[in-house]
């Protein structure tokens, strides 16, 4: 079906505007402030509605296969289509993990099969798995995930000499976690010896520390420097790190990015006392000092794109003692929520919103004819009422584990729409379950 979206206040490439916006297979078929349609073109009234390319998020964990008590792609991605996500990219510590290309593959069969919404995966590197990682192909999967912090099981990637070779042994986007494992094992001592296992919440970002951070990100920047490695930073967490990243070169020139996800940029260390284990995340979510200073590298541009690292747990596994209790929360539904609250606050324009969910993204990965308005480019688009509001409810959480870190919170935006490749997935509560999302390709 062809598709007008008439009268919206179009987000675009640093600019706001109102205008019409047609879709035709599956794509932008053109972008003008008034655009008449044949009868057969079905016309949505989007006057007083912002138009937002879909957020691309970048860093997501939808724990299947192995792990589908929590989560599974279906589910997830359902719930990112509602949130505004119509692109992600998933992790590979999964069960079994994506360390080698038919496990890869085998993740992007189910994707193929079940995903709501756009997809790509990582490779996931090892100690031991050099030969197979430089396997994988530029142009139809998304990058290498390397885990230089333990929340990860057996794949925590700890011989310097590995790191040095994978460093040079790729031209590809390596994505990294970076904690250094021996301040946490050291300070987790510490307090297991005062607390016990249970112990308090609060020390969560005293054992996974500042130091922690700014020791293995500083390290694998100098690497990566020393060897010309092409790196990317998940989830900055403290405003220390925020200083080893440039902003005086565009991001299509720099070869080494960061990210920062919604949770570090909303929360902060007082919200243990209520919120618990619910924001019990690795990196940790640390002081209001590093929540600010956050904010403002995202806005002068050392940080340079928006994420959510989704990472679903059951109720059950959330409410065990600190040391049983495992890291990671659900944001894909409402991450995109959270940011426009505070373009309301004015904390941050829309236009750069716009520009660290959506556009960025699609340059840092080179994701083809995505993350934009613009004619020719698949039709991922977003349409965002900002005077309906919403409250965060058990009733309307679509997550397999059934429970957000945001229940209680109203939003003053709601998501009515959302577009994937042309087609309307998610249309005010109701979705299209018979229309899969795109195996996502790269422009290298």
């Amino acid at each position: 079906m062809s598709y007008l979206i008439k009268g919206a206040t179009i987000v675009n490439e640093n600019k706001t505007f109102k205008g019409d916006v047609l879709i035709e297979n599956e794509e932008i078929k053109e972008i003008a402030s008034a655009i008449n349609v044949a009868d057969n073109v079905k016309v949505i009234n989007a006057e007083g509605k912002y138009l937002i390319p879909g957020f691309i998020d970048d860093q997501v964990h939808f724990r299947e296969p192995g792990l589908t008590h929590k989560a599974n792609i279906e589910t997830e991605s359902r719930a990112a289509a509602a949130g505004g996500i119509t692109t992600f990219i998933e992790q590979p510590n999964t069960v079994p993990q994506a360390t080698n290309q038919k496990l890869l593959e085998d993740k992007f069969q189910i994707a193929s099969k079940s995903s709501y919404v756009n997809y790509s995966f990582m490779f996931g590197g090892t100690n031991d798995n050099l030969e197979e990682l430089l396997k994988t192909d530029p142009k139809t999967v998304a990058g290498i995930k390397l885990f230089l912090g333990s929340s990860t099981g057996n794949m925590l990637v700890d011989d310097v000499e590995v790191l040095e070779k994978i460093f040079s042994s790729t031209k590809m986007i390596i994505s990294l976690h970076c904690e250094d494992e021996a301040t946490i094992r050291k300070n987790t001592a510490t307090y297991k010896e005062k607390f016990g296992d249970d112990i308090p919440i609060k020390y969560h970002p005293v054992i996974r520390s500042e130091e922690a951070c700014y020791i293995s990100s500083s390290k694998a920047i100098e690497l990566a420097k020393k060897t010309g490695a092409r790196i990317h930073i998940f989830h900055v967490s403290t405003a220390k790190e925020t200083h080893l990243f440039r902003n005086d070169i565009p991001l299509e020139e720099k070869q080494i990015t960061a990210e920062v996800c919604v949770h570090h940029l909303w929360f902060n260390d007082k919200d243990y006392d209520e919120k618990g284990t619910f924001i019990k995340w690795n990196p940790a979510v640390k002081t209001e000092q590093d929540r600010l200073g956050l904010w403002e590298a995202l806005l002068d541009d050392r940080i340079d794109v928006l994420a959510t690292d989704h990472a679903p747990h059951t109720l059950e596994e959330k409410n065990n003692v600190y040391t049983k209790a495992p890291s990671g929360g659900p944001l894909v539904q409402h991450a995109v929520l959270a940011i426009l609250e505070k373009v309301k606050e004015g904390v941050i324009p829309i236009e750069k919103a716009v520009e660290k969910m959506s556009h960025n993204p699609a340059k840092l990965f080179q994701i083809e004819k995505r993350g934009f308005i613009k004619e020719g480019y698949f039709a991922d688009l977003v349409l965002i009422d900002p005077k309906q509001s919403q409250t965060v409810t058990k009733e309307n959480i679509l997550y397999k584990c059934g429970w957000s870190p945001f229940e209680g919170t109203t939003f003053s935006s709601t998501i009515t729409h959302t577009f994937v490749n042309g087609n309307l997935i998610y249309n005010e509560g109701v979705f299209n379950d018979d229309i899969k999302g795109k195996r996502l390709t790269f422009n290298r």
